[in-house]
């Protein structure tokens, strides 16, 4: 336990770090990068108070299940940043690039209002399929619990944050960019 624990020590950071840069590379924005990152902890909140209710200690097998769900909840930020991209451009091509804040905030609901069907599809899916082995009794059936329980608990919380918190906080970081920016056809 102790070699392993010093193993994730190392394993963790570093494909925490590597995830941040592919997620840089493909967004190619420090701010879109730092909001599916930031999703992450947010989204561990939801395993951490399921441990607890089935009183879980910490182990090997709630750690991979804890980096399992990190996974989904980076994937479903980055398609909720993708919907609200894709709104917002549609957006500003309507308003020939003079899009406002009105606009801003359509956009955030267009694209959010777009992915709560598949969100809530993958949330039921992923609990349905996990269900059975947090109620499973055969061989390795204790370890196998303890990989799937972070991820139901985690999806509670992941949708609330991928449907809630990422489009808001996707919404703030642009509506500071147009306020910094200058207004179209004005003087610089």
């Amino acid at each position: 336990m102790e070699r392993a624990k010093a193993k994730m020590q190392v394993v963790v950071p570093a494909t925490l770090a590597l995830v941040f840069l592919l997620l840089y590379f493909n967004f190619r924005n420090v701010g879109e990068t730092l909001i599916v990152m930031l999703s992450i902890p947010f989204t561990l909140v939801g395993g951490v108070w399921f441990l607890w209710a089935l009183d879980y200690d910490w182990s090997v097998a709630v750690t991979i299940g804890f980096l399992a769900l990190a996974g989904v909840a980076a994937e479903t930020a980055v398609i909720m940043l993708v919907y609200l991209d894709s709104a917002w451009k549609e957006r500003q091509l309507a308003a020939s690039g003079a899009a406002g804040v009105s606009e801003l905030y359509e956009a955030v609901i267009e694209g959010a209002v777009e992915r709560v069907r598949p969100k809530m599809m993958t949330v039921a899916s992923t609990m349905l399929g996990l269900l059975p082995i947090l109620w499973g009794t055969g061989t390795g059936a204790s370890v196998m619990k303890r990989i799937a329980a972070p991820m139901v608990g985690g999806m509670v919380s992941s949708t609330m944050l991928t449907l809630l918190v990422v489009p808001a906080t996707w919404c703030l970081v642009k509506e500071r960019g147009l306020a910094e920016s200058p207004p179209a056809g004005g003087l610089s």
